[in-house]
């Protein structure tokens, strides 16, 4: 488990392709405190670590599941990538419960610079299925964008804005998205209970 507060962007070392799936290497400063089997959020998606390596970096291995779902198999050498190492559960939740369970992609189809801090517009592709299943956003709601625990602001059917400050500019991989770029989204896992809830209750009422 997570809580979208990322720990720092680093650069992807090696991408390398293995039957359907995709290792990749990353370069961090906490590399020597990591160890085999822990959890680590790469651009919001938990990821085990497989290897740690001699030249100081280590090594996680997405499957094709990961790949449909998620923005990694857009990643190459030099992507800059968010990491979050999975929560300690004695101190303080910052951002918001996020497991690392990618739900879809989003593309940025605007970016805005508003008194300070910078506005960035999402557009994803709902379906009924989808809505059912929780994937949506509610004005002043928790999203991970990426990784990065945000709050929603012009929540849309199929679009919404967030708003980055200087900071969160300067340590994620905000600071190279454009339009254009896909990024990956997970849905408050709250709102995903309520939904299947109702669906229960409706079958019970039946």
């Amino acid at each position: 488990m997570f809580s979208g507060i990322v720990e720092e962007a680093a650069r992807v070392e090696r991408v390398e392709r293995q039957g359907g799936n995709v290792n990749l290497t990353v370069r961090c400063s906490f590399v020597d405190e990591l160890r085999i089997d822990q959890s680590v959020a790469h651009n919001g998606v938990c990821l085990t670590v497989v290897s740690l390596n001699p030249d100081g970096t280590y090594t996680t291995t997405a499957i094709q599941e990961t790949l449909d779902r998620s923005n990694l198999g857009d990643l190459k050498e030099g992507s800059l990538i968010n990491l979050e190492r999975c929560m300690v559960m004695n101190g303080r939740l910052d951002g918001h419960i996020v497991q690392g369970h990618v739900d879809c992609t989003a593309t940025c189809t605007a970016v805005e610079q508003v008194e300070g801090s910078t506005y960035f517009t999402f557009s994803y592709s709902p379906t009924p299925e989808l809505l059912g299943k929780g994937y949506f956003t509610v004005e002043k709601g928790s999203i991970t964008v990426n990784g990065v625990s945000l709050t929603v602001c012009d929540s849309e059917m199929d679009s919404f804005r967030v708003a980055i400050i200087p900071y969160t500019m300067e340590h994620t991989n905000f600071c190279e998205i454009k339009e254009g770029t896909r990024v990956n989204l997970e849905f408050d896992i709250i709102g995903k209970y309520v939904c299947r809830l109702q669906q229960i209750q409706n079958i019970i009422d039946k």
